[in-house]
């Protein structure tokens, strides 16, 4: 077996454990790559199987087509299936022009060999912000440009924290936080609802906890790792959060803080609609870090790759798609209906020129960080299984929150 053909299959085995944080998606329809396409035809496949042949994606993707003078022949497909469909096709040989990928699944797919670095393929990256395009590097290498970021902050509900005597400029760090969810409580309302189920949901929630306590996913039982494990645990066992949190998808958690009876929800941009609806006032507040300041959140969304193809001739009009899909205006426009902050300050301001209630994303995605940064790659899916793990652990009660990173840090290796 070739070498590549082993990281092909490797990479397929990698890819089922990578999975989706946002919100679901039905699957898509079968479609071939840029094999089965003549000269006139590209194909682009997305993790957007709900827009349709008459949403505005779709639109921008033919507009995007007559532009570089050739017809597009879009697939989507859901996110966790797009993935293994990549690596099959690219097995045979027939990968899509343009993919557009969870940016967690880049880093699979590079080290696979399916995609082209920006230097290869000539994506201009200069105006992306570094920490977001961080999560599509590998080696030091790039593997596309993101076509916008969500992540996620403390959302909280204005009535409850006033009717608990709580000013929310004094929210600064853990101390402050944790001493407004006791006066929560002791007004007779509920403290704090998150996500710590046994999937890549409760990794992703937690992660802002466990980088703002300065921990490394290398050392997940350091003594910052176990700082952050203990203030979640510290949560439970005081009644600031509910026991529910250990089953709870970021839906479900979204959906107790919609109740109206909660102070504060660790969720992401992706509920900014849901948030208009719950009936009350709400504010945003990036997730502070221990000792004061913003934590790093885990950046979510996708970004726009160009695969290898046999027939490099290709590329150029590859390239022309993927420059158009994130101009500055596409950008905008995508990004808006997405609920995404864009990856570029320029479309970021304009972002919140139109909607100042964005102000708060913006600075939490420039403080967010890619979960497979720091040169993890496919090694990130491994020690977020341990990290999940061991926060359910904790959390049940089976094991301190020491000794359950401890086993985490000794699986992970």
């Amino acid at each position: 077996m070739h070498s590549s053909s082993r990281r092909l299959l490797a990479a397929v085995a990698v890819s089922t454990v990578v999975a989706v944080v946002g919100t679901a998606c039905s699957s898509g329809s079968g479609s071939s790559g840029a094999k089965g396409a003549d000269s006139g035809t590209f194909t682009v496949w997305d993790p957007y199987p709900q827009f349709t042949k008459d949403s505005a994606w779709t639109k921008l993707l033919d507009d995007c087509g007559g532009k570089a003078g050739v017809k597009i022949k879009r697939t989507g497909y859901d996110t966790s299936d797009l993935a293994n469909k990549t690596l099959l096709a690219a097995q045979q040989g027939n990968s899509p022009d343009v993919l557009v990928v969870d940016n967690p699944v880049v880093s699979t797919l590079a080290e696979a060999g399916v995609l082209t670095t920006t230097d290869d393929n000539k994506l201009d990256t200069s105006k992306v912000d570094p920490n977001l395009l961080a999560a599509g590097q590998s080696d030091g290498k790039t593997y596309g440009t993101p076509i916008g970021a969500n992540t996620l902050a403390l959302y909280y509900n204005k009535s409850v924290l006033k009717e608990a005597g709580v000013d929310i400029a004094s929210v600064k760090d853990w101390p402050s936080l944790t001493a407004a969810l006791e006066k929560v409580k002791k007004a007779g309302k509920k403290g704090i609802t998150f996500s710590a189920i046994g999937t890549e949901e409760g990794s992703f929630q937690f992660l802002p906890w466990f980088w703002g306590a300065d921990a490394e996913l290398t050392r997940l039982d350091s003594d910052q790792a176990v700082s952050a494990l203990s203030l979640w645990k510290g949560w439970l066992d005081k009644g600031y959060a509910p026991n529910s949190v250990l089953n709870n998808t970021q839906t479900t958690s979204w959906q107790e803080f919609a109740g109206g009876d909660f102070a504060f929800a660790e969720n992401g941009t992706w509920q900014l609609a849901g948030a208009e609806k719950a009936g009350f006032e709400y504010g945003v507040l990036p997730v502070p870090a221990a000792a004061g300041g913003s934590a790093a959140a885990p950046t979510g969304g996708e970004f726009v790759t160009l695969p290898v193809q046999d027939d490099t001739d290709r590329y150029t009009t590859s390239q022309k798609l993927a420059t158009c899909l994130t101009s500055t205006q596409n950008l905008y426009d995508t990004d808006t209906t997405l609920s995404y902050v864009a990856p570029t300050t320029e479309v970021q301001d304009k972002q919140v020129a139109a909607n100042a209630a964005l102000q708060p994303w913006v600075e939490a995605v420039k403080k967010a960080k890619g979960r497979t940064s720091d040169n993890l790659g496919t090694q990130y899916p491994k020690i977020s299984e341990q990290l999940w793990k061991a926060v359910q652990s904790a959390l049940s009660g089976s094991k301190s929150p020491k000794d359950a990173l401890t086993s985490a840090q000794d699986a992970a290796k």
